[in-house]
């Protein structure tokens, strides 16, 4: 079988402007190793100028179903790589992961969230949780329930995977009272973790962004995640902060503007079909890192949400428009 290059796909011709104007800039970015793509892909804001609607019609109307279960394919046309946030709230079993890969295009690679029975230390007081909620969580850091009910199962398709992302929320001081106690839970979880994946690690507690800490994802080649998150640094600050580099690639998520609750840019923003607000200081630095990575050839992944700007795909030609690689 001959050797598929990147984005070897259908012809493009037919791709709506956007789509036909951003996809050959992320491709040859891909071909330098750097990544640009989006948390997750069903939008049907995108449509017109990511997504064809005609390609999602049933009897001559638009299909919700036919479009979720669908447009990845449409998507991998211009994009290289993916957040998968699904991958969150559950352990995909085995069968899932087969349909996902086998329904992607194949260059098509996805930054996968570990599930959060994993990253959780306490679960939260919401009503999805049920008799769990506001009780420990025994599998926290538990890298034995890791690999056997995630790593395991998604093993076979490593090489469509760009990075593994722990995403630690907020964490309360009556859990850790020092930056140093979540240190401490950390370091042995990563001693035990697979090789054959990138991992990298999302916190969203300013105070554990220490030397202690980058130190310790430098021991373990785990890379900080550079996050634009409503109660973090800006990415700028944490770009500055001595040592934040801490492994062979790099990996950013543009989620929300400092200080804006999610559920104010979801109303704000929605349904995503421009750039409604531009944050310079984000563009900024998803430049950096990638011009940062291009000169020390190494790979970036940068994640753009609709929920920073209102429109990730916008954001995203806005930030390699400009790039010096």
């Amino acid at each position: 079988m001959a050797q598929l290059s990147l984005f070897d796909s259908e012809p493009d011709d037919d791709q709506p402007a956007r789509a036909a104007s951003l996809a050959p800039k992320l491709r040859a970015l891909a071909e330098k190793n750097l990544f640009f793509g989006t948390s997750s892909w069903k939008y049907e804001g995108w449509l017109g100028s990511i997504y064809r609607s005609d390609r999602y019609e049933t009897r001559g109307k638009f299909s919700q179903k036919k479009f979720e279960s669908e447009c990845l394919r449409e998507y991998g046309r211009v994009f290289p790589v993916v957040g998968g946030d699904f991958s969150f709230y559950q352990f995909p079993s085995a069968a899932y992961w087969k349909t996902l890969f086998d329904d992607a295009p194949e260059p098509l690679r996805f930054g996968l969230k570990v599930p959060e029975e994993v990253t959780v230390p306490r679960w939260p007081q919401h009503a999805r949780y049920g008799s769990r909620a506001g009780k420990v969580n025994e599998g926290f850091l538990d890298a034995k329930l890791f690999k056997e009910l995630f790593a395991r199962p998604l093993w076979r398709h490593r090489d469509r995977v760009a990075v593994l992302m722990f995403e630690f929320g907020t964490i309360a001081r009556s859990t850790f009272a020092r930056p140093e106690d979540f240190y401490e839970r950390l370091g042995p979880f990563l001693d035990e973790l697979p090789p054959g994946f990138r991992y990298s690690v999302e916190v969203r507690n300013p105070e554990y962004l220490g030397a202690d800490y980058f130190s310790l994802l430098r021991a373990h080649n785990t890379a900080h995640l550079f996050n634009a998150w409503t109660r973090m640094p800006e990415p700028l600050e944490q770009i500055d902060m001595p040592g934040a580099f801490t492994a062979d690639f790099s990996v950013a998520r543009a989620l929300l503007k400092h200080g804006r609750p999610y559920a104010q840019a979801v109303e704000r923003f929605s349904p995503y079909q421009s750039v409604q607000e531009p944050n310079p200081a984000v563009r900024k630095a998803l430049r950096i890192i990638a011009e940062r990575s291009w000169r020390a050839s190494q790979p970036a992944f940068l994640f753009v949400n609709n929920r920073i700007e209102g429109y990730a795909p916008g954001t995203i030609e806005a930030v390699v428009d400009d790039l010096a690689v």
